[in-house]
C-alpha cells in the first residue's frame, strides 16, 4: 500500500546519500548558482502542493456561516461538512505513495492539481449539503495525495545540509495558503458586503470564495509539468540515465554517480520492509512508533486548525463584527506565515527538541489565556460577548498561541517525523503517523463546533491548554534528538 510520506522517499528509500560535500557544493563550493537555483526552484514549484493544503483546507472558513444558513444545517451537521474533506485527505494519502510508485511524482502532482480543480469548481456550485460534503472529500483526496508527494519530492531533491529548511518549506507554503484563503475570504466578503451577499453574474460571495481555488490549481498543474522527475522514482523505473542528469543538473551533488549509487543501495534496504517491522513490546507496536504517533496527535489536539477553520464564527460569536472577524482571521494568518520562517531558520541551528519544548509552552500560556477569556462570555449560543478587557487577551492569547505553533510545532513535527523512525521501518511508520495526525485533525475539526454549543468555549481553549501541557512532559521526557544525524546513519538511529 502507498503511505503518507513526509520529508523523505515515498518507500523509504533515503532522500539524502550523507555525502557532506553535497550540502557544501550547493552552498557555494562547485556548483555554479544556476545549478542552485534549480533546485530551489523545483523545491518551491513542488511546495505549491502545500499552499493548495493550506488553500483548500481553510477557504472553508468565511463561507461556514453562509453555508450553515443556506442549507439549514445545525452545529452536528455543519462540522462534519467542514471536517468531511479531512477523511477525504486519510485516503488521499494513503494511496498516493502507490500511484507515485507506479506512475511517478509529476503526473501524480497532476492528478492532485485536477482534483482540485473539480473540487472547487463543485463546492462553489453545490445545490445540496450532500452536493457539498462528496465534492469536499474529493478536495480531500487532491490534499492528501499533495500533503505527501510535495514534501516526499522536496526530501528526495533537498542536499543533507538543507534538508531540514528545505523540507520546512511545506510548512510555509500551507501557512501561505491559509493567509490566502483567508485574505481571498475578507476580499470577497468586502466587495458584496457580507459572505452571503450577491457577487459577479448573482453568485453569492461565499460560493466564489470556493471557486476561486481554480486559480491557485492550475498554477499548480503548469508547473509541476514543468519541473524534472525525481530520482528515485527514475531509478525504480530502471531510468538510471534519466536519473543521473537530474542529480547532476538539479541537486548539486558534488559526486554524481555516488550519489546515483547510494540511491539504489537505500533503495535495495528497504524495499523489503512490511507492517511486521512496526511490532514492538509496546502495546504491539515499536516505541518510537508511538513516538511518532504521539507527535502527530499532539499537533492536532492543541487545536490549531479549530482556529483556522472556524476562526471568523468564532470571532463574531464574541460580538465582533462580521469584516472585523475577517481581518483578525486575515493577521491570525499572517502571523502563522511570518512566524514560519522562524523555524526554517533556527530548525537546523537550535535542535528540533528545544525548539518543540520551546513552543509547548507559549501554546499553553495562550490557550491559558484564551481560555480564561472565553469564561467570562456572557450570553449564550452564538449570540455572546467578552466584557472589557478580556476580548483582547481573548485575542492576544489566540494570537501566541499561532505565533508558538507556528514557529515551532506546525513544520518542526514533519521534520522529526522524517527523521525519527529507523530506516527499515521509515517508510510504514511515516504513513500511521501522518494517518493519526488526519484522524485526529478530523476529529477537533467535528467536536469543535459542536463542544463549543455544549460546553462553552472557556472549556474548549482548556482542554486545548491541556494538551499542549501534556505535549511538553510528552517532548521532554521521549523524543529523541536527532537533528545532527544523516537519514541513512542506521547505527544510530536504530538504537534511538
Amino acid at each position: 500500500m502507498g503511505t503518507h510520506r513526509h520529508p523523505g522517499s515515498l518507500r523509504g528509500g533515503d532522500s539524502t546519500d550523507g555525502n557532506p560535500q553535497e550540502g557544501e557544493a550547493l552552498q557555494g563550493g562547485t556548483v555554479d548558482p544556476s545549478t542552485r537555483r534549480k533546485v530551489y526552484l523545483a523545491t518551491a514549484a513542488a511546495a505549491l502542493g502545500g499552499l493548495l493544503f493550506g488553500f483548500d483546507t481553510s477557504v472553508i472558513n468565511g463561507a461556514v456561516n453562509s453555508i450553515q444558513k443556506t442549507f439549514s444545517l445545525d452545529p452536528a451537521v455543519l462540522g462534519f461538512t467542514v471536517a468531511i474533506t479531512l477523511l477525504g485527505c486519510a485516503v488521499g494519502a494513503w494511496f498516493a505513495g502507490q500511484l507515485a510508485d507506479v506512475w511517478g511524482r509529476k503526473p501524480v502532482m497532476v492528478l492532485a492539481a485536477c482534483l482540485f480543480v473539480a473540487s472547487s469548481i463543485g463546492s462553489g456550485f453545490a445545490f445540496a449539503d450532500w452536493d457539498l460534503m462528496a465534492w469536499r472529500v474529493i478536495g480531500g483526496l487532491a490534499i492528501g495525495i499533495a500533503s505527501v508527494i510535495a514534501p516526499a519530492y522536496i526530501g528526495e531533491i533537498a542536499p543533507a545540509r538543507l534538508r531540514g529548511a528545505l523540507s520546512s518549506l511545506q510548512q510555509l507554503a500551507i501557512t501561505v495558503g491559509i493567509f490566502l484563503a483567508l485574505l481571498s475570504d475578507a476580499s470577497l466578503a468586502r466587495g458584496a458586503g457580507g459572505a452571503g451577499g450577491q457577487l459577479w453574474w448573482g453568485v453569492p460571495a461565499w460560493r466564489w470564495m470556493l471557486l476561486v481555488g481554480v486559480i491557485p490549481a492550475v498554477v499548480y498543474g503548469v508547473l509541476s509539468l514543468r519541473i524534472p522527475e525525481s530520482p528515485q522514482y527514475l531509478i525504480r523505473a530502471g531510468r538510471k540515465d534519466e536519473a543521473l542528469e537530474v542529480i547532476r543538473r538539479v541537486t548539486g551533488a558534488a559526486n554524481p554517480k555516488q550519489r546515483l549509487a547510494d540511491i539504489q543501495e537505500s533503495i535495495e534496504d528497504e524495499r523489503h520492509s512490511t507492517y511486521r517491522d512496526l511490532r514492538g513490546p509496546a502495546l504491539g507496536l515499536a516505541p518510537i512508533l508511538w513516538i511518532g504517533i504521539g507527535m502527530a496527535a499532539f499537533q492536532q489536539l492543541v487545536g490549531i486548525n479549530a482556529i483556522f477553520y472556524y476562526s471568523t464564527t468564532l470571532w463574531q460569536s464574541v460580538g465582533f463584527s462580521q469584516q472585523d472577524s475577517f481581518t483578525t482571521s486575515v493577521i491570525t494568518a499572517s502571523i502563522n506565515v511570518a512566524l514560519t520562517f522562524v523555524a526554517i531558520f533556527f530548525v537546523d541551528r537550535v535542535g528540533r527538541k528545544r525548539l518543540l519544548l520551546a513552543g509547548s509552552v507559549g501554546m499553553f500560556v495562550g490557550l491559558v489565556a484564551a481560555a480564561i477569556s472565553f469564561a467570562q462570555a456572557t450570553g449564550s449560543g452564538t449570540s455572546i460577548a467578552l466584557p472589557a478587557p478580556w476580548g483582547a487577551i481573548a485575542l492576544a492569547g489566540a494570537n501566541l498561541f499561532v505565533v508558538c505553533f507556528a514557529a515551532t510545532w506546525g513544520p518542526v513535527m514533519w521534520v522529526v517525523l522524517g527523521e525519527v523512525f529507523p530506516n527499515k521501518m521509515r517508510g510504514l511508520a511515516l504513513g500511521v503517523a501522518a494517518a493519526f495526525n488526519w484522524i485526529f485533525n478530523f476529529l477537533v475539526t467535528l467536536l469543535f463546533p459542536i463542544m463549543s454549543a455544549a460546553v462553552g468555549l472557556g472549556f474548549v481553549y482548556a482542554g486545548f491548554a491541556f494538551f499542549a501541557a501534556l505535549s511538553f512532559w510528552f517532548v521532554k521526557a521521549l523524543l529523541p534528538e536527532v537533528s545532527r544525524l544523516e537519514l541513512d546513519d542506521k547505527t544510530k538511529l536504530d538504537k534511538r
